[in-house]
């Protein structure tokens, strides 16, 4: 499946899309979740760390759900609880994603943490970096947490291949106004830009923006239904 003749940037996921699920799932959370009530302990007072927590309350404050943990308590580790439970039910909320990538910082200097990328990540960098293409990523990650990632991966320092980090202080990853904002930042025609997800509903937004499309389909990703979507297992078929 060649590379459509018009594209300039390819606008990528992370999570079931250069990343393999299980790195989400079962090495960052776990490792933000055990160490968070410390990382606050430590660093709650600090103002970005208060801005997080700032918007963790707005959030809360919304909140509907019956077995919502209470949050009591003006100090930052009050706020535990209702972390825990946010991680554990995988909420794509701006103020987490925030202070997660905070406390992933300390793992990734440390050298606790390597970012894991599929193995045709690394070659299809290099092959799209050479055909003069741009390449950014969307995830509902923290851009903190994104740069991260690609910084210290087990594959070195990636960050001289990406051009733009977005998330969701852009808009929802569901949303056509938060491709059609991406694609002005990036200064590019909708229709020239290719976005590779994993979720149908993403890609329907990006499609409604008028970008270009394929699904990602890879191993340890949910079943989905596929439709008209154009699937690629790995990033050698763009």
């Amino acid at each position: 499946m060649p590379l459509p003749a018009d594209i300039t940037t390819l606008l990528l996921d992370i999570e079931g899309t250069t990343t393999p699920v299980d790195f989400v799932f079962k090495v960052l959370f776990p490792y933000a979740r055990d160490r968070v009530a410390d990382f606050l302990a430590t660093y709650g007072t600090d103002p970005e760390v208060q801005a997080d927590l700032k918007l963790l309350r707005q959030e809360y404050a919304q909140e509907t759900a019956a077995e919502i943990p209470d949050w009591t308590g003006e100090d930052a580790i009050a706020a535990v609880p209702y972390i825990h439970w946010l991680i554990d039910s995988d909420r794509k909320s701006t103020g987490l994603k925030s202070l997660q990538g905070k406390i992933w910082q300390q793992g990734y200097a440390s050298g606790e943490i390597k970012g894991q990328l599929f193995a045709d990540v690394v070659p299809a960098f290099q092959r799209w970096q050479a055909a003069g293409l741009a390449i950014a990523i969307f995830s509902s990650g923290s851009v903190q947490a994104q740069q991260l990632l690609f910084g210290y991966s087990e594959a070195g320092d990636l960050s001289t291949y990406l051009s733009g980090y977005f998330d969701t202080r852009t808009g929802p990853k569901r949303e056509a106004t938060s491709y059609t904002a991406i694609a002005a930042q990036l200064g590019q025609a909708p229709e020239q830009i290719l976005f590779v997800s994993d979720i149908p509903a993403e890609l329907g937004a990006a499609a409604e923006a008028g970008f270009q499309t394929r699904l990602s389909v890879r191993p340890g990703n949910a079943s989905v239904e596929i439709g008209d979507w154009l699937p690629i297992h790995t990033f050698d078929a763009i």
